[in-house]
């Protein structure tokens, strides 16, 4: 399977669509159009598609093809699980307790929630990323309706102890939502071992179609819909099945589930080498959730002393694609929940980048990428030494490649740089997402060296010390940080 040129080390953000699941697909856009509803031959077809990919589904997990219900994703999965099971328990009670450690899909709809009443309970978890399933015990009451869990966290790939929680919910009548977006096809996932009523899953995160998820539903009294429509999906989700993309999906899922063990087992040996290599290679980097159980797929790194958004880009300009959301990034990201909950020390924080394997990588790509983190971090590092109290100045090019191309040209020049993320405060029109940083003393021998070897700049920022981004966006984290300590996120 190609990425094209791109090594592409995201697999928990999103994955490419397998072949196979691509040429199933392709007649749902052509002659095979029907609606599912419809008693055509065409409305047949359909529905005998989503029909199978109803069963593939429920295989993947242990579950009945009617306990299965079509969403557009994961999101949307989480929020009728919270939102519907709200809805039917506020004749019971008004709390819900959650993690500290949740998707944004979960976390934003309690917010919601708290702000119509419910009482929120945001269980902390330990260093490793796990929740304490007797903490959990102690804070349920008379009034609580609904426990969300997630399987497993989709930034340190840590697993939460799913099956004793659930195990507590289902004695004491609570209903038990889980969110398995990211686990779905990585782990075994038996909802009846779990002990869940209601269970999210994803599509394109096990090599299917965006815009496909599924909700298991074990009792359809455990919740109420939130839209409304014609009574698609045993009315729990109306609107018109998004056919192409449920074949897609269960299609993935039959994959996922004939290969699992397969791939659990070079993904483990992929990202134990790749961790093993890290910590022999770079000094000063942490393994987050290592001494919890963890998805096969997923290693979350923090380096001391350099900006994950920075690093991320220093990558990115060699082609290998990386996370670095657990940092306030160039496009309006907040910290990460997550991130602050293992409570990292500061040094450590803000440099926290997260890979995720496929089963398409090769160990030839691991070393390739230690490879360019020693350099980047590396490079970073030595250009924050050198401009430590001296103004800065950032270029800004129209694409990747002259950024990538302007690295070249100043290496071994005996100048201070580095690449950097781009400040969001310095776009001009389709401005790449990677900066250059020098020192300001430097900025006209720069600008000439890049234009006398043909690379175009967009712009420059001149930067004082106190006022340089990356120091905006450290206090900006550890305001959120503290934000977060105080409950859930703003």
């Amino acid at each position: 399977m190609s990425h094209a040129r791109e090594l592409f080390l995201d697999h928990a953000a999103t994955t490419p669509v397998h072949p196979d699941v691509v040429g199933l697909m392709l007649p749902f856009f052509g002659n095979h159009f029907g609606v599912p509803s419809s008693p055509s031959g065409l409305g047949r077809r359909s529905k005998r598609a989503v029909d199978e990919a109803r069963l593939r589904v429920a295989a993947l997990i242990n579950a009945s093809p009617a306990e299965i219900v079509f969403t557009s994703g994961g999101t949307e999965a989480n929020n009728l699980a919270v939102l519907g099971a709200a809805c039917a328990g506020r004749k019971k009670g008004n709390h819900i307790v959650t993690t500290a450690v949740e998707h944004a899909s979960v976390l934003n709809v309690c917010r919601h929630l708290e702000s119509r009443g419910f009482r929120i309970s945001v269980m902390p978890v330990d260093d490793q990323g796990r929740v304490d399933p007797e903490q959990v015990r102690q804070v349920l009451c008379d009034d609580t309706i609904l426990i969300s869990v997630v399987h497993a966290s989709n930034e340190t790939g840590t697993l939460q102890p799913v099956e004793e929680i659930g195990a507590m919910a289902r004695e004491r009548g609570i209903v038990f939502h889980c969110d398995a977006v990211q686990s779905a096809g990585k782990v075994p996932l038996d909802v009846r071992a779990l002990h869940v009523d209601l269970l999210s899953i994803s599509s394109h995160k096990l090599y299917g179609p965006k815009g496909a998820g599924a909700l298991f539903v074990a009792d359809r009294d455990a919740i109420e819909p939130v839209l409304f429509g014609s009574g698609q999906e045993q009315g729990i989700r109306p609107g018109t099945l998004n056919v192409p993309c449920i074949a897609g999906f269960g299609l993935a899922c039959s994959i996922a589930q004939r290969d699992l063990e397969n791939n659990s087992v070079l993904m483990t040996s992929l990202r134990e080498s790749l961790e093993q290599q890290a910590v022999n290679r770079i000094s000063g980097v942490k393994i987050n959730g290592a001494g919890a159980p963890r998805l096969p797929h997923i290693s979350s790194l923090s380096f001391k002393g350099v900006s994950a958004d920075d690093l991320a880009a220093c990558l990115d300009a060699e082609d290998i694609i990386v996370s670095s959301r657990y940092s306030p990034g160039i496009e309006g990201r907040e910290m990460s929940p997550a991130l602050a909950a293992l409570g990292l020390e500061k040094e450590y924080a803000s440099g926290t980048i997260r890979l995720s394997l496929g089963w398409e990588n090769k160990e030839e790509q691991i070393r390739r990428t230690i490879k360019s983190l020693a350099g980047a971090i590396e490079s970073l590092r030595g250009f924050a030494a050198a401009s430590r109290g001296k103004d800065v100045t950032m270029f800004t090019f129209p694409d990747r490649e002259s950024a990538a191309g302007a690295r070249e040209i100043l290496s071994g020049k005996g100048i201070a740089f580095s690449l950097a993320a781009r400040p969001r405060d310095l776009a001009h029109g389709s401005c790449s997402s990677i900066a250059l940083a020098c020192l300001s003393k430097d900025q006209t021998k720069v600008g000439a060296l890049l234009g006398e070897n043909g690379i175009t700049i967009s712009g420059m920022h001149k930067a004082h010390d106190e006022d340089r981004p990356m120091k905006k966006k450290e206090r900006e984290f550890w305001d959120k940080v503290e934000q977060i300590k105080k409950g859930l996120p703003s």
